[in-house]
């Protein structure tokens, strides 16, 4: 069910925090240390296809679809702080840009878009069964979605003094409050997921699953030494547990 009260609390956050998030986690990138899309190559041809992206921020990602030759840019996202960024950004590309919740229906076109994706924003929906169903409807059939988030088993993983340990239970699933979240005095409120529900929930959405990525860092780190490190995202923790996830699937 969706939570209009962690939304409000969460819009409220966004438009803080912000820009703490330009330009970060952007495609080619998907996520701390992770793979790219010049590694991995998930999209196929895009000449000429109508994107959506979930959670567009500041429009860097959008950026790269229109390099890459995407006829159509549409995206959502909560914030209205991000909308002014990716508006700047995007001057003169002609984007569809609109401000709502990815688990509500703000009346995007059905069986239109050829992509749909999300670099690191899904996992913020307070009901993902309904954000998986409109983007399931927004899809033309045979049309591909595509999208990056933590590890659900990465936020366990803890380090100390170079040494990983598991924090807290995997199995157990809620929400949980990151209170001054990027150095702001705000709040922000997320769920917590097991790997099998985001599957699952696609499944039951009518998604054909096509690859899961447990990312490896990429190309880009080769040759770096990681120190040994206790942040949260770090090469050294990376290098021995994936901290992001990739998932492809399409419609039937």
């Amino acid at each position: 069910m969706v939570s209009k009260e962690i939304l409000k609390q969460n819009k409220e956050s966004w438009e803080i925090v912000a820009p703490h998030f330009t330009g970060v986690d952007a495609l080619p990138n998907y996520g701390p240390f992770a793979q790219s899309e010049e590694e991995l190559h998930l999209f196929e041809d895009l000449q000429g296809k109508k994107v959506l992206e979930i959670g567009y921020g500041s429009g860097h990602s959008l950026r790269y679809m229109n390099a890459k030759g995407a006829s159509e840019l549409w995206g959502v996202d909560l914030s209205n702080t991000q909308n002014e960024a990716a508006t700047l950004l995007l001057q003169g590309l002609n984007p569809h840009l609109f401000r709502g919740a990815m688990e509500t229906d703000i009346g995007l076109p059905r069986e239109y878009f050829d992509y749909v994706y999300s670099v690191y924003a899904i996992g913020w929906t307070t009901d993902l069964q309904a954000t998986f169903d409109l983007i399931y409807s927004y899809l033309k059939k045979g049309g591909i979605f595509i999208f990056s988030w933590d590890h659900p088993l990465y936020a366990h993983m803890t380090s100390e003094n170079g040494r990983l340990l598991l924090e807290g239970s995997y199995q157990e699933e809620g929400v949980k409050v990151m209170e001054n979240f990027k150095g702001e005095e705000v709040d922000m409120m997320i769920y917590k997921r097991k790997m099998s529900t985001y599957l699952n929930q696609l499944i039951q959405s009518g998604f054909l699953i096509g690859e899961v990525i447990e990312s490896e860092p990429g190309q880009n780190y080769d040759g770096i030494e990681a120190e040994v490190s206790d942040r949260y995202y770090s090469l050294y923790k990376a290098r021995k547990f994936p901290a992001t996830m990739i998932i492809k699937a399409g419609k039937r």
